[in-house]
């Protein structure tokens, strides 16, 4: 453990687009510091994206930071939630940066959550052919998204669908602004950080479930530890992966329900991080189907209980939905559904033989439980 005030940091290895993620406090009011290290351009404007709720909180300290740097920082704001990763607000971002006077050595800043960053970062790769972006998150899931350069809209069919890969300058990860995050928020995050032990650490894992209350209370050393433990997970397996071929696709355990719910909600009834524990508590019941023992279900989800994350899929949902969404998830290839199925605690498989008949039974089995409850 680190004492206060240290931060913490890694590199994701990407040869030529390597960059660095730096994790501690005060980092926001240090930002023009850090972009001046990084060796971004003043003569050419930055763009922060941030959303309605996150403006109010940050946005001002950070311009000022810009400014007092010899940066001119262009502003654009889009509404809060999962809806705003969209192509009607890619267009009106496209607008700012051309009002904005950005050209191709311009920087795009994503100050915000997961959707704030997947926006942002598709703006920047696509606005002129691709122009660089940092990842500022100010949320405890976007420790995930913030890593690895993939950057999406959503379509009203399939959530991510439209989208690139686009690695940031830098990952600029300040404890401070978790603080203000909403309880459910919280346990969302921590959702996606526990996801990082139980595809690659059953250690981190058992860490995890020690220092529940911990977490939870945004304890700022022990919440440092836990993202940068889970961040680290990311940058090994994105520098031996980057655009998913192949080991990367571990990282998407529990989105291929996860991602399913979310679409069959509408992108708003279940947070992303609820999605996903949902997800892996479906991918763990499915590793008994393949011979691997039920204990693993039964500890995954005794592991999210204790988090206060939902295990079952809310009443509501409709089985046919929520299947017919899976149909267009990127994970369904050749007529075959794919899974990142667990083999134990800390260690996953990927499957690309599911039944989409044993699928529905989980899916089934997962709905009738909670109507029980």
């Amino acid at each position: 453990m680190s004492a206060a005030g240290v931060v913490r940091e890694l590199n994701v290895d990407l040869g030529e687009r390597s960059y660095p993620i730096y994790i501690g406090s005060g980092l926001l009011v240090q930002a023009g510091d850090y972009f001046k290290k990084l060796g971004l351009p003043t003569g050419s404007p930055l763009q922060l994206v941030t959303d309605e709720s996150v403006r109010g909180l940050y946005a001002e300290r950070i311009q000022a930071s810009l400014t007092a740097a010899g940066y001119k920082v262009v502003l654009s704001v889009v509404p809060s939630g999962e809806a705003s990763k969209s192509l009607t607000q890619l267009d009106a971002l496209v607008a700012d940066a051309l009002n904005g006077g950005l050209d191709r050595k311009s920087t795009v800043v994503a100050l915000g959550g997961g959707v704030v960053g997947d926006l942002a970062g598709f703006l920047a790769a696509v606005y002129m052919r691709g122009v660089r972006f940092v990842q500022m998150p100010t949320t405890i899931l976007a420790h995930d998204s913030s890593v690895g350069g993939k950057t999406a809209v959503n379509h009203s069919l399939a959530k991510n669908i439209i989208g690139a890969f686009h690695q940031p300058e830098a990952v600029l990860y300040d404890l401070d602004a978790l603080v203000s995050l909403p309880p459910r928020e919280v346990r969302a995050g921590l959702s996606e950080v526990i996801k990082h032990g139980l595809i690659w650490n059953a250690e981190f894992v058992d860490w995890c479930e020690n220092n529940a209350q911990r977490l939870l209370a945004l304890e700022p050393d022990a919440l440092g530890y836990a993202l940068y433990e889970g961040c680290k997970v990311k940058s090994i397996v994105v520098s031996r992966d980057e655009r998913e071929n192949d080991l990367r696709a571990i990282l998407n355990l529990g989105h291929t329900i996860g991602h399913a719910l979310e679409a069959a909600a509408g992108y708003g009834e279940l947070l992303h991080g609820e999605a996903i524990s949902i997800g892996m508590v479906g991918s763990a019941r499915l590793a008994a189907r393949f011979g691997y023992g039920e204990e693993i279900a039964d500890r995954t989800e005794a592991i999210f209980r204790k988090f206060g994350l939902p295990v079952r899929i809310p009443a509501g949902f409709d089985v046919d939905e929520i299947m017919k969404a899976m149909q267009h998830d990127k994970k369904f290839s050749e007529g075959k559904m794919v899974f990142v199925v667990p083999t134990a605690i800390g260690s996953v498989e990927i499957r690309r033989d599911v039944s989409a008949d044993w699928v529905r039974e989980i899916v089934e089995g997962l709905t009738e439980e909670a109507r029980a409850l």
